[in-house]
């Protein structure tokens, strides 16, 4: 159980360079001065360090392993960095109801460290996880990986929350509440957030069982007509992938169980005619191959990446779009997909800043255009890119909705302003 009694002065702020803060993150402006920093290490001392900086009336910016700072658009202001990686420990484990608590500066390799002994595991696999990303900060970020084909979103998995607001007040879900809260699903509420809400402190969460073995199909794949046909096809039968991604050269579909039923399900797999010609990955192969699965999804320096979120079955005509426009702009594209979920990762690659902007809103204007309320947002940008385009794009139907929130929950617009420029 984490020790939340320390004393407030335990957390006072102590100055960071402003040049080392903002190596953490791309196109950030520097600031007028270096902000002060805090590393609460339990809730009190958290709920502490937010109240005074309410009192000074500070602007705040949450930051763990610093894996999401360059998403959206950078904070206009910081007068405080809250380090949620003091809060790193366990506060209990009820393996036989399935469910962790742990503190949200966890790292997420460290969590599964905690539950491989009882045979369990949190079955989320963010390709951030090797960067030391945090449990509190993938909610916040919304960040997850293939494994959302089986799992749903990480907030699916959350059953309880208890979260810092900008003045201090604690809230939580699914137990005692502040009155202005109650009745939301925090977790929710606060997914994808990225910090303009308040301090995640703590999360229950769902674990599951440790699969005893996994295999992966490769079918090779360059055509995006055929890499949909072959994962709607898996999708739909009874075999039950946990991932299936198309990196624009290879469909890649991932099976867990027992050692058994992993091998009957892979051996149904490759009879099925939508998949002729894939071959089994032995465990190195197959290792490599979603590790590289994971680096085009965070890039490199130099590098701009893009999200975006659409209908599973626009996906030939969206490769279709980043070739036009990263031919028409000189860049090298490459197009990474979660097929059956319709959550699709640009990697933007050589060319200047100007070809990356320009790339990057082409392919934008053309997934708006498909009329479905898609949506693509900046997650890495090479210098320069921030002055020419926009992080967001147009605003979601649910911006309304999302103001309402953030004067709920932070109405003097302290925590991490400008993070969702210009929708509010």
């Amino acid at each position: 159980m984490a020790d939340d009694s320390t004393s407030p002065s335990a957390a006072q702020p102590v100055t960071e360079s402003a040049a080392a803060f903002h190596r953490d993150r791309d196109d950030a402006p520097g600031p007028a001065h270096a902000p002060a920093r805090v590393r609460p290490e339990g809730l009190a001392e958290a709920a502490a360090a937010l109240e005074a900086a309410a009192e000074a009336r500070q602007s705040l910016l949450f930051k763990g392993a610093g894996t999401a700072l360059s998403w959206g658009a950078p904070p206009t202001s910081t007068d405080l960095v809250v380090d949620t990686t003091g809060m790193d420990r366990p506060v209990g484990h009820a393996a036989e109801d399935w469910t962790v608590t742990v503190q949200a500066g966890m790292p997420l390799t460290r969590l599964q460290e905690l539950l491989a002994p009882a045979g369990q595991w949190f079955p989320v696999d963010p390709p951030t996880a090797s960067a030391g990303a945090t449990i509190g900060g993938l909610l916040a970020a919304a960040d997850d990986g293939p494994l959302r084909l089986a799992v749903g979103n990480l907030s699916g998995l959350v059953i309880g929350a208890t979260l810092v607001l900008a003045d201090g007040t604690v809230a939580r879900s699914g137990g005692q509440v502040i009155k202005n809260v109650a009745g939301y699903d925090l977790a929710k509420l606060f997914a994808g957030s990225l910090g303009a809400f308040g301090l995640i402190a703590e999360l229950t969460l769902r674990v599951h069982p440790l699969p005893a073995a996994t295999a992966t199909l490769a079918l090779a794949a360059d055509d995006a007509e055929r890499a949909l046909a072959a994962a709607r096809t898996v999708v739909r039968s009874p075999l039950e992938p946990v991932a299936v991604e198309w990196d624009g050269e290879q469909l890649l579909v991932r099976f867990h169980g027992t050692a058994d039923g992993t091998e009957t399900r892979v051996r149904l797999a490759t009879g099925i005619p939508a998949l002729t010609g894939a071959r089994v990955l032995d465990p190195d192969d197959a290792q490599a191959a979603w590790v590289r699965v994971g680096a085009l999804a965070l890039g490199a320096e130099g590098d701009t990446v893009l999200r975006a979120g659409t209908r599973p079955a626009h996906l030939p005509a969206l490769a279709r779009a980043l070739r036009d426009a990263a031919r028409r702009t000189g860049v090298d594209a490459t197009l990474l997909s979660s097929v059956a979920v319709g959550v699709h990762t640009v990697r933007l690659r050589g060319g200047d800043s100007a070809a990356h902007a320009a790339c990057l809103t082409a392919w934008r204007e053309a997934v708006h255009a498909l009329g479905d309320g898609g949506t693509v947002t900046l997650r890495r940008r090479r210098d320069g890119v921030a002055g020419l385009a926009e992080p967001w794009g147009p605003a979601p139907a649910t911006t309304p909705l999302l103001c309402a929130l953030k004067q709920q929950f932070d109405p003097h617009d302290r925590c991490a302003p400008g993070r969702f420029a210009p929708w509010f």
